[in-house]
């Protein structure tokens, strides 16, 4: 039985006749005449090779071949409006799976938020959290791996986008009872004397960079290198050392009882970007995603430093 040759409308006319038992009133429904409802079933009864309905001049009903086949008829729809409502999800941006990589402090305390506020407009859009380091966000956005990533301002190459979401300045963290806790602001120049512990290659090197035209007995050099912000946190927490992050670390270094103070003569800003793939079109979802974030991490971040009373 050639079943491709049946259509939609010609299920349409069946399913609607069926519940309505007249012709006239499920053309009503499907916007049809009598006569073009009446063709639909002719049609589909001529590629099915049975009669559906039975009709007299009183009432329609379905034959017996007729009922058997409705069911069928109905999953068939059924399956076409969850597909339709499926694009219409994807085309709206309100479904999909979106992948978002972020270094320790974004991926910890600022994408959880984002998601969760995400999810009261967009339940149906699931975005997983991949935690990535700095130095690997733009590859693996290149490669797939990731739909988006955010962290710190890199060189993206011609594979990746980068779009600036907010700007956080390099901050000092110190226990209360440090030396420098005292001020309210601290120069460069202050801190050539201060053990330092820095979070990572990436801070590492940031450092260097944001001294690097300073005298050489001017110059700022970590007394050791951990992998994460965590510890170089608690190692400033034990008074070991104080270390340097973007502003936006708060977020996460309240909870080590540090106080921030802001790093002037000049101050440093650290630009935080949403990276996205220029070698392949984004989903509608991480499109959406993306869009979302651009407006939420300045919000956030605003919060977060309005938290410091810096």
């Amino acid at each position: 039985m050639p079943l491709t040759r049946v259509t939609l409308r010609q299920f349409e006319a069946l399913v609607a006749i069926a519940e309505l038992h007249s012709f006239a009133e499920a053309g009503h429904r499907m916007g049809l005449t009598s006569s073009a409802v009446s063709q639909l079933v002719a049609e589909l009864e001529s590629v099915l090779g049975f009669r559906i309905f039975d009709r007299t001049t009183r009432r329609v009903a379905l034959s017996s071949a007729g009922r058997d086949f409705l069911a069928s008829a109905e999953s068939v729809l059924r399956h076409v409006q969850a597909a339709e409502k499926t694009a219409d999800d994807l085309r709206n941006r309100a479904a999909g799976i979106v992948r978002v990589g972020a270094p320790l402090v974004i991926a910890s305390m600022a994408l959880p938020s984002a998601i969760r506020e995400y999810a009261q407009t967009r339940p149906k859009v699931v975005v997983r959290v991949v935690d990535t380091p700095v130095d690997g966000l733009i590859d693996r956005v290149a490669n797939g791996d990731l739909d988006l990533a955010i962290g710190p301002n890199r060189s993206t190459g011609t594979q990746v986008a980068g779009a600036p979401a907010f700007d956080s300045p390099w901050v000092l963290w110190c226990t209360p009872d440090h030396p420098l806790a005292r001020r309210r602001r601290v120069r460069w120049t202050d801190l050539r004397d201060t053990p330092l512990v820095a979070a990572g290659r990436d801070h590492e090197r940031s450092v260097a960079q944001m001294r690097l035209s300073a005298p050489p007995d001017a110059r700022i050099t970590p007394i050791d290198v951990v992998d994460n912000v965590t510890t170089a946190l608690g190692v400033a927490a034990q008074g070991l050392a104080a270390t340097l992050t973007p502003g936006y670390v708060a977020a996460l270094a309240h909870s080590f009882g540090l106080v921030m103070r802001r790093v002037v003569s000049p101050e440093t800003i650290r630009q935080v970007c949403v990276y996205r793939p220029l070698s392949r079109a984004a989903s509608p979802a991480a499109e959406g995603f993306a869009q979302f974030l651009m407006e939420w991490l300045p919000q956030w971040n605003a919060r977060v430093m309005a938290s410091q009373q810096v």
